[in-house]
């Protein structure tokens, strides 16, 4: 990938208004804490910040002690009022860039630049430029698949009551800058503005109870009435309108593109590790996911029959338009002469019917008179489709194209299930739930002392079989029982909302080819899986580890190579798809051998469905920091090897990824544009060629190797390592923090192996080492310069500019580096009581950390970090005065809370910290 060649939508026209909401906001904040709290916390929060300074520049020896003494100084209560003035600050920071790139957006590239990447308008004019005509383009967009899919993981720190504010600030500010008010309305809006930050600074920032699954479900949903109900379909209209002017077509004749864009979630499905969520829970789940599809088309049907007013005496409607408005139990006398209303009555009277049958009749907020209810989403979608060819048909194209063609495509898209929820558990559990149902048909079986061939020939018998394995009469395990309460929900599911409610069912920590057909197993217990060999449901293997990636091509020869495992494919359109996980495999082996093995994976992952004639769809298990896979996500779908995207492609929005996303709704159609400009540029346009592709992958398998050597060597080999992290890091106190229902540990021990990858970077994040994001490099390109010399680095500096890979991978690590402080870092390890171990640990990081930075520096030909993206530079130096005082407070307050002096309130002060680093750095878990 050539450095430069499409400008992001980053220019310099907006910083002066970026720096007037800043100040703007700052001002309010700062009235708001001198007039509630007193000029005395108001001019100590301006001496921590300048001091803070000092020696974030400089590791200021003076500005250290001064810090400690400031901080030592202040009582609890004191100090927790210092915390939540920076963390607002934080908090409001964030609202202003995210209005910044809303204004960006707006105005689009400046100097006549073109577009900019990422967006729709770049991604078709290469398409135009490459000479793919339009025909070809609706073709694509007829069979892709892009599903961003929310999960719950516990990185979003903040409550809803504060994203509420939030959202309320936004829409202010966005107003502001729209409107440009002058005199009273300036001040009006200002005033608003203030209220709505008193507010926050008036609500507690932490909840004082843990999440249940069901919070978790209530807050992923509140998503879909900010933005994906009405956005989903905004791109899919804004790609049919451009599709519709490159072919040059009218109003008239613009045809609807198939729905490629369909919202999917775990929250609530996901049993991995997390004994909270159960059939009673999935159940629920879904409930709520209907009521609020019902609740969004009940309130769009309202709205709509108000606006369709026309009049049979001056508009003809079509005969089928005029059966609709006849069999309509709705018939005001006032209404008689107007068609449309009373079809659209009908199919609102319908719509409440509907809602009452599948449990959902809260969403029905007024009295409507008796219908029958629709028995799919297809029987809504046929009486709209009547309304919209009517008008069609008649002149009224206009009126077809406005709130009727949005709540069509709603329909389409979200049906009566609203989001695709996916089942995913651990194949461990898969494995003793039917070795457990094995033994009590068939005593004796002892499946877990089988080798994996013996497992499969036991498995694919009992696929063929029309025997029930699970016996009414039998008593199983607590956990069995369990697991196939949810099966069996699952297919209840499936009866009252359709196949589409639940599609996917992963398996955690695959392994071996038996873990497939052990979930098909007990899939074919519930009527999921038949024995004639059709699946219900995508059976979805998720490769997680080092050696579970590298294993997993011949994995999945295996599995194709079962002829009972193969049907199954084959019912299901000959489509597999693959989860590739990079939380655990960073966590495995670091940043740089993570990402290659997931490249090395996937290279071959094509190769061998190209072979079994099976379509691959792969799913990207990501999340918000770069050591969990986050990063650009445009430039990580264009940075996929050949093959691996295809038009189809999932990948999962985390923590507090998803409100920085979609909180706002121009943002969230931004994003979701983002994703599907990147999954039709990699899928149907040319990308940079390697000169020299297989030399290039043996240069980096040679830097993955030596990476993992030294990322293992410090976290799995290095005597005290377990000690050093749970002393110099937050990781004990994000243990206790309400984030989310999910254990942040598989077990009770302090072992690395077995802490899950979400608060092992979270951790290192809050402390500002990012270590998972960049450990690793430094060693590998020393020891690669070491070896091949000047020639070496001239390689490395060609595969940087003409390799994606190569380059997203330092791209990304390069954001991590900036956000790195090691001066922040070393207040941490001054955490750890033995001196002797700090200064071994603390030693390693911070000398990786110079070499990492180094070798970036020398690959990349800059002098410095972000040299090149200016704007993001300055975007993450301005956080520094307002985070870096946050990670002071919190190395004082864990100091204080872990002696014999802690207490509650020490405790309650560590997790604001915490909420507020982690809006400081945005992209932390």
């Amino acid at each position: 990938m050539t450095r430069g060649p499409a400008r992001a939508a980053n220019g310099n026209g907006s910083d002066a208004a970026l720096k007037d909401d800043i100040r703007f906001l700052g001002r309010i904040l700062g009235d708001i804490v001198r007039l509630n709290e007193g000029a005395e916390v108001f001019d100590l929060v301006e001496r921590i910040r300048q001091t803070s300074i000092r020696f974030h520049r400089d590791e200021d020896r003076a500005a250290h002690d001064e810090l400690d003494a400031l901080l030592g100084g202040m009582d609890t209560v004191q100090g927790l009022k210092i915390v939540r003035a920076f963390s607002y600050f934080s908090h409001l920071a964030n609202i202003a860039e995210d209005q910044d790139r809303l204004r960006q957006s707006r105005a689009g590239m400046p100097d006549g630049d073109g577009p900019a990447a990422g967006t729709l308008d770049y991604a078709m004019a290469r398409a135009a430029t490459n000479g793919l005509d339009p025909d070809r383009l609706a073709a694509f967009f007829d069979t892709a698949r892009v599903g961003p899919v929310l999960t719950a993981h516990p990185t979003e720190v903040r409550r809803k009551s504060t994203l509420t504010r939030e959202a309320e600030i936004a829409r202010l500010l966005d107003r502001r800058d729209r409107e440009r008010p002058q005199g009273e309305e300036a001040a009006a809006i200002e005033e608003e503005v203030t209220r709505a930050v008193l507010t926050l600074w008036q609500t507690a920032m932490l909840r004082r109870t843990r999440l249940t699954v069901i919070d978790e479900v209530v807050n992923g949903l509140s998503y879909y009435d900010e933005t994906f109900l009405t956005e989903v379909p905004a791109v899919h209209a804004r790609v049919e309108d451009m599709l519709a002017r490159r072919a040059g077509s009218t109003a008239e004749a613009r045809a609807d593109v198939a729905s490629f864009l369909k919202m999917g979630s775990w929250i609530g499905g996901d049993r991995d590790g997390n004994p909270f969520v159960t059939a009673d829970v999935l159940r629920t789940t879904m409930r709520l996911h209907t009521r609020q599809a019902m609740k969004f088309y009940l309130a769009e049907l309202h709205e709509l029959g108000a606006e369709l007013s026309l009049s049979a005496t001056l508009v003809p409607v079509s005969d089928d338009l005029a059966a609709l408005a006849a069999a309509s139990p709705v018939t005001p006398e006032h209404q008689r002469q107007e068609p449309y209303r009373l079809a659209v009555a009908g199919i609102h009277a319908r719509m409440a019917a509907t809602a009452v049958a599948l449990d959902a009749a809260d969403a029905v907020t007024r009295p409507v008179p008796a219908a029958p209810r629709y028995a799919d989403p297809a029987g809504l979608a046929r009486d709209l489709d009547i309304v919209h060819e009517s008008l069609v048909a008649n002149g009224s194209v206009l009126l077809a194209r406005g709130r009727l063609r949005r709540l069509r495509r709603a329909v389409d898209c979200f049906g009566f299930h609203l989001a695709v929820l996916d089942l995913r558990q651990n194949s461990a559990v898969h494995e003793r739930t039917v070795a457990e149902l094995l033994e009590v048909a068939a005593p004796g079986t002892d499946y877990l002392s089988l080798d994996e061939e013996a497992r499969i020939a036991v498995l694919e018998r009992e696929l063929a079989t029309t025997r029930p394995l699970v016996s009414p009469f039998a008593k199983y395990c607590e956990e069995t029982t369990a697991e196939f309460a949810i099966f069996a929900e699952a297919a209840a599911t499936h009866r009252r909302l359709g196949p589409q409610a639940i599609e996917n069912v992963i398996i955690s920590k695959t392994d071996g080819a038996s873990d497939l057909l052990e979930l098909a197993l007990l899939l074919k217990e519930v009527g999921l899986v038949r024995p004639d060999g059709t699946a219900a449901v995508n059976i979805v293997p998720l490769f997680e580890t080092i050696a579970d990636l590298r294993a997993a091509p011949q994995i999945m020869r295996r599995v194709f190579a079962c002829p009972a495992y193969r049907r199954l494919v084959a019912s299901r359109g000959e489509m597999q798809e693959v989860m590739l996980g990079y939380s655990d495999s960073n966590k495995d082996g670091g940043f740089v051998t993570s990402r290659w093995e997931l490249y090395k994976a996937e290279t071959e992952l094509v190769a061998c469905f190209r072979e079994a004639g099976v379509a691959l769809r792969l799913f990207h298990g990501r999340g918000g920091s770069v050591g969990r896979g986050g990063g650009s996500a445009y430039d990580a779908i264009l940075a996929q090897p050949a093959g691996a995207v295809g038009g189809r492609i999932r990948v999962t929005e985390q923590g507090e990824i998803i409100s920085s996303k979609y909180a706002n709704p121009g943002l969230g159609r931004r994003n979701l544009e983002t994703f599907v400009a990147a999954t039709l540029e990699a899928s149907l346009l040319p990308q940079p060629a390697c000169a020299d592709l297989d030399a290039d992958m043996a240069a980096m398998e040679e830097l993955s190797d030596t990476a993992f050597a030294a990322y293992r060597a410090l976290v799995y080999e290095t005597p005290g390592f377990e000690d050093y992290f749970w002393a110099s890091t937050v990781i004990t106190e994000i243990a206790s923090l309400n984030i989310g229902s999910r254990p942040a540990s598989r077990s009770r021990t302090r072992r690395i192996e077995d802490l899950r990858a979400i608060p092992w970077v979270f951790s290192w994040s809050q402390c500002r080492a990012m270590l998972p994001g960049w450990y690793g490099f430094g060693a590998a390109v020393t020891a690669w310069r070491d070896r091949h010399g000047d020639a070496g680095l001239d390689r490395l500096r060609r595969m940087y500019r003409d390799w994606p890979f190569f380059t997203t991978l330092l791209s990304n690590m390069e954001m991590v580096l900036a956000k790195t402080s090691m001066a922040i870092a070393s207040r941490y390890a001054e955490l750890v009581p033995d001196e002797a171990l700090r200064e071994a640990v603390f030693g390693r990081i911070r000398a990786e950390w110079q070499s990492s930075e180094a070798a970036l520096l020398a690959i990349t030909g800059q002098t410095m970090v972000l040299e090149r993206t200016p704007q993001l530079a300055r975007s993450i130096r301005d956080r520094f005065p307002y985070l870096d005082p946050l990670n002071h407070v919190q190395v004082e307050m864990l100091r204080q809370h872990r002696s014999e002096a802690g207490s509650d309130r020490h405790l309650s002060g560590i997790h604001l910290t915490i909420n507020g680093i982690s809006a400081g750095l945005r992209n932390s878990g």
